[in-house]
This record gives C-alpha cells, structure tokens and sequence, in this order.
C-alpha cells in the first residue's frame, strides 16, 4: 500500500490539496482547515510549545487526509498513464467509394466513416466491422495477451481505437468521434476527471456536516460556560476539542473509499462509469443472468453416445472420433474430448487418418465427416442433422432404426441436440450435445442466495430445458423463450416492486434492458449500443464477472459503514481524555473520568490530537483495500460489523491515547 514510489508521487498531491476550494468540498476537513488556521495564528501570537503542537498536528490531520485521497488517485492515474500510452496518432486508410481508399491521419476520422484495417496495422478509431473477419490483438486494452475473433454481422463486432489487427482484412465503421473514443473515457474515469458523488455519499456527507455543526455549536458554549465557572479556556484548546469530537477519520477516508471501490473494479478489468453503479451494485436485489455462455458454456458439449442396435459403445466411439477430427468447431473438439476420456481414444490423428479425406461440415449439407481407407475399401463416415444424416444413408441403402429415431426424438424432447453417426450405410448411433452448466456455477449461487439476492436465469430455450438447467444450475426463476421486449418487461416489474436490479448483455437487442437495469454490465466484446447503454463494461467480456462486481459494490458499503462506525465510536473515547482534561481544574469530581491516567491536561488534549491523526494514516489502507466481505445476511453483517468496528472503535483510543501521553509526557512543559 505504502511503496516508496507511490508515496513520492502522493504526497506532493496531498500538499496541492491544501487549497481551500479543494478542501472546501469535504465540510468536515474545511473545519479542521480553519482550525489549524486559527491556532497557527494563535500559536504565533502565544507561542508556546503545547500550542504549537497542537497547531502542527492539526496540519498533520489535514495533510494525512488529502494523503488518502491522493494514494488512491495515485493508482488511478498509473493505470491512466498505462492507458495513455495505447494512444498512438496513427494513419487510416479512410474508403470513399467501393473501390478507393485515402490515407488519412487517425485524428480526421468521423462517425461514419469507412476505414480499412489489413494484419499488422493499428485500428485508428473506434468503431464496428462491418465486413471481413480478423484476430485482434487487445492485450493493450484488456491485458489478456491471446487474441480475440471480430467479424462482422454478429453480437461480436465492435472494435477498440489503439488495438491491432493481427491477421486477415476487415472494413470498420467509425462510431466515435475524435477524443471521445472508448479509450478517452476511460483515461477520464480512472483519473477520477469525471467522477461524481453518489446519492448515498452525498448523504453520509450531510450527515457528517450536520453532526459538525452540532459539535460546532456546542464547543462554542464550552467558552464563556468555563469563563462563568472561573476557568476560561484558550482557544487553541477548544478548536483541539472540536476537531478531536468531530468525525475527522471518516470524513478524511471517505472519498478514497469511493475512489478504490472504483479503482478495484478496473483492476478486474470492469469500467464503471459512475460511482452510482458501483454502488447499485452493492444494493443489487436481483440478478439476470443469460443462460449461455454465462451459466452454461458458450456452446453445446458432447455428454453421451448412444448406439443403434447391434453397434457397441466402442465403436460408435471410433466412428464419432475420426469424423470429428478435422471438426474446428467447440461442438466437435467435445466429441473427441469424450471419446478420448470415456472411451481411452486418442484424440489425435494417426498415420492412416492423415492420409484421409475429410468433408468439411457446410451449411447446404448439414453433415460433416471422413473417407478413411480400411482394409483396402474405402468407407465413408459422415456425422450431423439427423435428418441429413438418415437422408444420406438411404440414399447407400441404408435403413435408420427406430430405435435410432426414438434416442433423436427423446433428446430433442429434453432440449439436447441429437447428431446422427452414419458409417457406410449403418447407422452407428447418436451423439448427445447439451448445455453443460459452468462448474462451480451452483456454489456462487449458493453466495448470492446469503447475500439476500434473487437469481433469474434467461434463456431463449423451450420452457421444459429451461426448468432442467434452472435446477440444475440452482438458479432461483427462470424467463424461457425471452424475447427482448421480455426481457425489459421483467426488469421493470422487479422494479416496480422497489428492488434493484443488474443484467449482463453483450448484443444490440440487449441494450434496451441493460439501459433499463441498474447495473447494466455490458461486454466489450458486445455491440457498440450495448456498450453506450450499459453503466459498466467488462473488459474481459466474462458474463460471469457480474457476480464479482456485486460482491465489490457490497464491500464498498460495508466499508463505507464500518470506517463511519468506528470513526464515531472513536469520538466517545476521546470525551474520556479531553473533557476531564479541560474540566477538573474547574470540578475535580471529573478526574473520576481520567480512566486512561492521563498525565497532564495539556498532554492529554496533544495526546488526543495526535491520535486522531495517526488514526488516518493507520486507517488508509483498510480504506483503499476494503473491508473483507463474507457473503452473509444483513443482520449478521450489521452485528459482525457493530462488535469489530464499534467495539474496536471505542477501545482503540484508549490504548492509543495512553501510549502517546506516556510518550508526550517525556518532553519539557507536557509532563
């Protein structure tokens, strides 16, 4: 938390944020500005070596405040700086007909524009394919160093300014003007230039200004009350008092508690565009989770083999696996998967299978599959629809089972996809692919479902394979066969009904729901309106990366709530070391109240000042870290948070306050 290198680059900010109209924002620390202020001037008039200490430690709190705020600034603006340097002005190659380009600087380009991008050059703007298909290199953007597919006419066509093309030809359609790009914004957010108080701050804020002018008030009557006993009081000892009674530790940690909630959501690659969405998050009643690819993987694994009469496992097995060898797709590199860890088959070629035909799988055929030489004849294995497949062996005069017929309706029927294996004209069986829930997907429903949130599972499935994956992913409802308009119409009915709640998408017919939602997550992998609609975007474009960012927005308000429980218990403690400092000469009956031993008034009130500095600095980085979060109800986090915070509070300054008096009490005039 504390490197040397960090510290040299935040403590000069701490310094600059000195400034009054900076200072000024937080009423709390505006007070102790005015204090420190104020006893400085006294000190010069009278000085003595107790009023300036007191008027040093006063700047102290000052300054270890504004040394919270700047530490985690400070990480903000390296991972801006990091950022900044993807930044190139590059050269694009703008089409103005069909058949012409023009070479242009990065900086002309417009929404709207046509610009094309081969292997090895920088995409210059923002934007979406519109034709071609490539590999792109985000790892500037992202860190994720394998590279990403971007095509055209999908759910998986937008691209990032400063990213590079690592192969093949695509034509982008520009959608960002120049210094708004998707790369500006988040320079812009990280630095903190945009980020604004949140409804729940906000409040905080006002509640801490108005028990500062409580305390304010009240340390203003102290005055001419200890003139009328007989004792009056100095004014550098009322503003240690008012200061000390204030609550400074929370008022001095509470931006940078908002400042690393968002700064721990960039480190997992999650950009929040407001401080408001992070905070939803925390709040989050209900949770909409798309079934693929979020639940389930993205696409249908192979889980079963079943053969057709007189056919064993083993060799349908064999047939399945060769003609799935030179099947590129996430369907067909299952099926050898399964035959090489059920069926010990090597999921490699072997020498008589390199020499082999393969027939790639096409849209018009709807069936893949191999020509293979065996013992001298050539046999034809063919893989795919059931149809298709029953099509083509009767065309080899073949005939299909109806045992074979009954397995493809009963995995249709359960929501599976049946591909039919042919060998020569026998039909060999039938491969089972289904959706295969994410492990480990059940337990974190498990953390949801103790954390008080309703979990929906979306899906444009049939309601029978919805209700199967629903219970088995453990997912609380389920929304089947949803359409857009579904999908926007369940989220305001949840918030109809005064619940919170957060979605993921990544397409364009996701955006109306994600604008709806309160915490809209959208993927960058996803269309632009996606992203635009969205109020996060995962830069990892992991759906599942939801469930973390609930987890950061609830450790944000429980740390928010813990460090403002300890700072106010904080202050009680400290009535025991500054009010019978100030009062026994006047009523001896409070040096009852001296509990802590206290050596003299002047070094209890200076022991007392420096703590609630100290304090700061020992505080910040729990502040930036966060309070560890265990998912649990609101009751017992509420307790947990009242004994740790609260109870640790109020014993903290007395052992602190005890430990620095047998310190200050060493030096001359304290003692």
């Amino acid at each position: 938390m504390f490197d040397s290198r960090q510290l040299a680059s935040a403590v000069p900010g701490a310094f600059r944020k000195l400034d009054p109209r900076h200072v000024a924002r937080n009423p709390v620390m505006f007070v102790v500005l005015v204090g420190s202020v104020i006893a400085t001037v006294a000190a010069v008039a009278d000085p003595s070596m107790f009023a300036w200490a007191i008027a040093v430690w006063l700047w102290f709190t000052l300054l270890f405040a504004n040394l919270a705020e700047s530490v985690a600034e400070g990480r903000g603006k390296a991972q801006a700086e990091s950022l900044r340097q993807t930044k190139q002005d590059t050269m694009a190659r703008r089409l103005t007909s069909p058949d012409h380009e023009e070479s242009v600087n990065g900086t002309e380009l417009r929404a709207g524009d046509l610009v094309v991008i081969e292997a090895g050059e920088l995409i210059p703007g923002d934007g979406d394919v519109v034709e071609g298909i490539a590999t792109v290199d985000e790892s500037a953007i992202t860190g994720e160093s394998a590279p990403v597919i971007r095509e055209s006419g999908g759910d998986r066509c937008a691209v990032t300014a400063g990213t590079t093309v690592l192969s093949d030809r695509i034509v982008v359609r520009i959608t960002a003007e120049p210094g708004h790009t998707f790369v500006d914004r988040m320079i812009a957010l990280v630095e903190g230039a945009v980020r604004q108080k949140t409804p729940n701050e906000i409040a905080l804020n006002i509640l801490l200004a108005a028990l500062t002018i409580v305390l304010l008030l009240a340390v203003v009557a102290v005055g001419p009350m200890s003139a009328y006993a007989g004792a009056e009081q100095r004014p550098i000892e009322l503003i240690a008092l008012l200061v000390c009674l204030i609550p400074t530790t929370i008022g001095a940690l509470l931006s940078a508690i908002g400042i690393a909630g968002m700064d721990r959501l960039v480190q997992r690659n999650v950009l929040a565009k407001s401080g408001r969405a992070v905070e939803a998050a925390g709040d989050i009643d209900t949770l909409l989770l798309d079934k693929t690819g979020t639940i389930t993987y993205g696409n249908r694994r192979a889980t079963a083999l079943h053969p057709a009469p007189g056919v064993t496992e083993h060799e349908l097995a064999g047939a399945a696996r060769v003609s799935s060898l030179s099947d590129g797709t996430p369907e067909g590199r299952s099926i050898v998967e399964l035959c090489a860890d059920r069926y010990r088959l090597d999921p490699h070629s072997s020498t008589a299978e390199d020499g082999a035909e393969f027939v790639p799988f096409t849209a018009q055929t709807r069936m893949s599959g191999v020509d293979i030489l065996d013992s001298g004849t050539v046999v034809h294995i063919r893989k795919g629809a059931a149809d298709t497949v029953a099509r083509w062996a009767r065309e080899h005069q073949g005939t299909v089972p109806d045992e074979v017929t009954a397995t493809v309706e009963d995995i249709a029927g359960r929501g599976g996809t049946p591909l039919v294996v042919a060998r020569g004209a026998e039909i060999a069986g039938v491969v089972e692919l289904s959706d295969v829930v994410k492990p480990g997907m059940a337990q974190r429903f498990v953390q949801l479902r103790a954390m008080g949130i309703r979990t929906v599972m979306i899906t444009g499935d049939n309601p029978s394979t919805a209700k199967a994956i629903a219970a088995e992913a453990g997912v609380d409802d389920y929304l089947a066969e949803a359409t857009p308009e579904d999908k926007l119409a369940l989220i305001r009915a949840e918030q109809q009904g005064g619940r919170l709640v957060a979605m993921t998408g990544d397409g364009t017919n996701d955006a109306p729901a994600l604008a709806q939602a309160d915490v809209g997550v959208a993927m960058n992998t996803g269309t632009s309106a996606a992203k635009e609609a969205g109020n996060m975007v995962d830069l990892d474009s992991d759906p599942t990366k939801l469930i973390e960012i609930v987890e950061i927005g609830k450790q944000l308000l429980i740390t928010r709530g813990a460090l403002t429980t300890f700072s106010l218990a904080n202050d009680l403690a400290k009535y025991f070391a500054i009010l019978p400092a100030l009062f026994s000469g006047i009523y001896p009956q409070l040096s009852a109240l001296n509990i802590m031993g206290l050596a003299t008034p002047q070094s209890a009130i200076l022991s007392a000042v420096i703590f609630n500095a100290l304090v700061i600095v020992a505080l910040i980085p729990l502040a930036l870290r966060g309070v560890r979060y265990r998912p649990s109800s609101a009751s017992s986090l509420l307790g947990r948070n009242l004994l740790l915070y609260g109870v640790g509070g109020v014993a903290a300054p007395f052992v602190g306050i005890w430990l620095i008096d047998l310190v200050v009490r060493l030096v001359p005039g304290m003692g």
